[in-house]
């Protein structure tokens, strides 16, 4: 932690990113402030961590500012624009949950259901016991972080889940687990009666007007469409895997993401049914220390403290099993609070939060996957200068 605090005080000013700001009926800030401070904390990120190609999107009271850095193909030269496509890795759990959100607000299934009941192939196994709101906090038992490598394809990942046991009761510990809400949003889908990606694309992407939000990205925008880089500075793209779409497979834009946060915090107009369901993945069922687990998004109260945000999104909060304290009856969503979510792939890393009293949020999309300490740090920092910019009222 001591690192990031060192490379925060020890910024210097760059120039040459690319700014846009959108939204001209909305509260401004004094951009010429904002554009230093987000130069002066992501230049020097992207030189220490070998970063080809960085978007910042800010969004202040629906007002949009989006700053891009870099190249999206080291190979063609291509620049970051509003139009490239970073992989969101685990900020796409949001979206399951969103999902999953959607298919309870339509009574097509209950959080309380154990999953057997929508997936008969489970019956008879531990899945019995376990219900679909376990599986989309991560409190199922002990599921681990990812499949292992012999699970490849659907039988596979039934023989899988009949054979696996928990290790805890369930709703006793949360281990995080791409297999645990992968199989949350893969049982929303079958209780719907559709695809998971179709629905995906249908009632969640096109239904909040996100236009460059893909969870297959078409040969349409594959132009658009950034390629990631490995630790050796391989470029990659993430490869298919079992319930990849429902863990980490969304794709989109800077701009798009914008929209994304702007409706978990209420300012877009939606269907009353998809607004509900979003703002019910906001409230919280388990207490991990400082941090609060809801479906798909972590929660702090707000303000909050960097060295929080660090804990909370930590190795070992990722990669260890922690006790939990259930909140029952569940917290509801809330206003003074901030939520969060970082997300990875071998190419790509990325982080989002918002803070809905503030209607501020922030997304970080690279094309590295870069430390997450570093992206918390940079996206904290940039925040604190979007709190304490004046106001202006006129627009640009």
């Amino acid at each position: 932690m001591n690192k990031h605090f060192i490379w925060l005080q020890k910024l210097g000013i760059a120039a040459g990113c690319l700014f846009y700001g959108i939204g001209a009926h909305a509260e401004g800030i004094d951009q010429e402030r904002l554009e230093r401070a987000v130069n002066e904390t992501i230049r020097p990120l992207m030189k220490e961590n070998d970063v080809p190609g960085l978007a910042v999107a800010i969004t202040v009271k629906g007002k949009r500012y989006i700053f891009n850095y870099g190249v999206a193909s080291k190979d063609s030269g291509r620049k970051v624009t509003n139009d490239t496509i970073f992989e969101l890795g685990s900020i796409s759990k949001t979206f399951t949950a969103a999902l999953g959100s959607y298919a309870q607000i339509s009574g097509k299934l209950s959080f309380s259901d154990k999953a057997a009941k929508h997936m008969p192939e489970l019956s008879g196994s531990s899945f019995d016991k376990i219900s679909l709101l376990d599986l989309g906090t991560y409190t199922a038992g002990g599921l681990p972080l990812q499949f292992p490598d012999g699970v490849t394809d659907q039988d596979k990942m039934v023989a899988y889940y009949r054979n696996w046991h928990p290790s805890f009761a369930p709703g006793t510990y949360r281990q995080y687990s791409n297999p645990s809400i992968g199989l949350f949003g893969y049982l929303a889908a079958q209780a719907i009666g559709e695809p998971f990606d179709r629905l995906m694309q249908e009632k969640i992407i096109a239904a909040l007007g996100l236009r460059h939000t893909y969870v297959r990205v078409p040969p349409s925008e594959m132009d658009n469409y950034a390629y990631g880089y490995s630790k050796r500075s391989k470029p990659t793209r993430v490869d298919p895997g079992v319930l990849d779409a429902q863990a980490y497979g969304i794709k989109t834009t800077a701009s798009d993401m914008l929209a994304f946060l702007e409706a978990n915090m209420g300012g877009a107009k939606l269907d009353d049914p998809l607004q509900r369901a979003i703002d019910a993945t906001h409230a919280g069922y388990y207490r991990i220390d400082n941090m609060t687990q809801a479906l798909g998004w972590e929660i702090y109260a707000y303000p909050t403290t960097l060295a929080r945000l660090l804990a909370g999104n930590s190795s070992d909060m990722a990669r260890v099993p922690h006790k939990v304290v259930r909140l029952d009856p569940p917290q509801p969503p809330r206003k003074d609070v901030l939520l969060n979510k970082t997300g990875s792939t071998n190419g790509f890393g990325a982080y989002a939060a918002f803070i809905p009293a503030r209607q501020i949020g922030i997304v970080l999309l690279a094309n590295r996957n870069f430390p997450i300490p570093a992206r918390v740090s940079a996206a904290y920092r940039i925040l604190t200068v979007v709190e304490n910019l004046p106001r202006s009222n006129g627009a640009q």
